[in-house]
Protein backbone atom coordinates (compact mmCIF):
# COMPACT_ATOMS: atom_id res chain seq x y z
CA UNK A 1 0.00 0.00 0.00
CA UNK A 2 1.31 3.42 -0.93
CA UNK A 3 1.24 6.55 1.21
CA UNK A 4 1.31 8.85 -1.82
CA UNK A 5 -0.59 12.10 -1.38
CA UNK A 6 -1.55 14.44 -4.21
CA UNK A 7 -2.00 18.15 -3.49
CA UNK A 8 -3.92 20.29 -5.99
CA UNK A 9 -4.35 24.05 -5.85
CA UNK A 10 -7.67 25.63 -6.82
CA UNK A 11 -6.28 29.03 -5.80
CA UNK A 12 -5.58 32.09 -7.96
CA UNK A 13 -2.34 32.69 -6.03
CA UNK A 14 0.57 30.46 -5.07
CA UNK A 15 0.49 28.45 -1.85
CA UNK A 16 3.59 27.91 0.28
CA UNK A 17 3.88 24.97 2.67
CA UNK A 18 6.74 23.09 4.31
CA UNK A 19 8.05 19.68 3.35
CA UNK A 20 10.89 18.19 5.40
CA UNK A 21 11.56 21.63 6.91
CA UNK A 22 11.89 23.38 3.53
CA UNK A 23 9.45 25.82 1.92
CA UNK A 24 7.69 24.44 -1.17
CA UNK A 25 5.68 26.67 -3.50
CA UNK A 26 2.62 25.23 -5.20
CA UNK A 27 1.72 27.49 -8.12
CA UNK A 28 -1.87 28.58 -8.71
CA UNK A 29 -3.69 25.69 -10.36
CA UNK A 30 -0.70 23.41 -9.80
CA UNK A 31 -0.61 19.74 -8.81
CA UNK A 32 2.13 17.79 -7.04
CA UNK A 33 2.51 14.37 -5.48
CA UNK A 34 4.37 13.44 -2.32
CA UNK A 35 5.41 9.79 -2.28
CA UNK A 36 5.89 9.34 1.46
CA UNK A 37 2.60 10.77 2.72
CA UNK A 38 2.00 13.65 5.12
CA UNK A 39 4.49 12.75 7.87
CA UNK A 40 6.90 15.51 6.79
CA UNK A 41 4.32 18.04 5.50
CA UNK A 42 3.10 21.19 7.28
CA UNK A 43 0.14 22.87 5.57
CA UNK A 44 -0.70 26.45 6.67
CA UNK A 45 -4.36 27.03 7.48
CA UNK A 46 -6.53 27.40 4.39
CA UNK A 47 -9.89 26.07 3.30
CA UNK A 48 -9.24 22.63 1.81
CA UNK A 49 -11.12 19.57 0.69
CA UNK A 50 -9.73 16.11 1.38
CA UNK A 51 -10.86 13.14 -0.70
CA UNK A 52 -8.95 9.87 -0.05
CA UNK A 53 -5.35 10.67 -1.08
CA UNK A 54 -6.15 14.04 -2.70
CA UNK A 55 -5.95 17.37 -0.87
CA UNK A 56 -7.50 20.31 -2.75
CA UNK A 57 -6.21 23.66 -1.51
CA UNK A 58 -8.88 26.36 -1.64
CA UNK A 59 -8.87 30.01 -0.52
CA UNK A 60 -7.56 31.58 2.68
CA UNK A 61 -9.67 31.17 5.81
CA UNK A 62 -11.20 34.45 6.91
Amino acid sequence: MTNQITIRSDRDTEYVFQYKGEDVTLKAGGILSIADGLDEVVLPTVAMKIVKNLIVIKGDVK
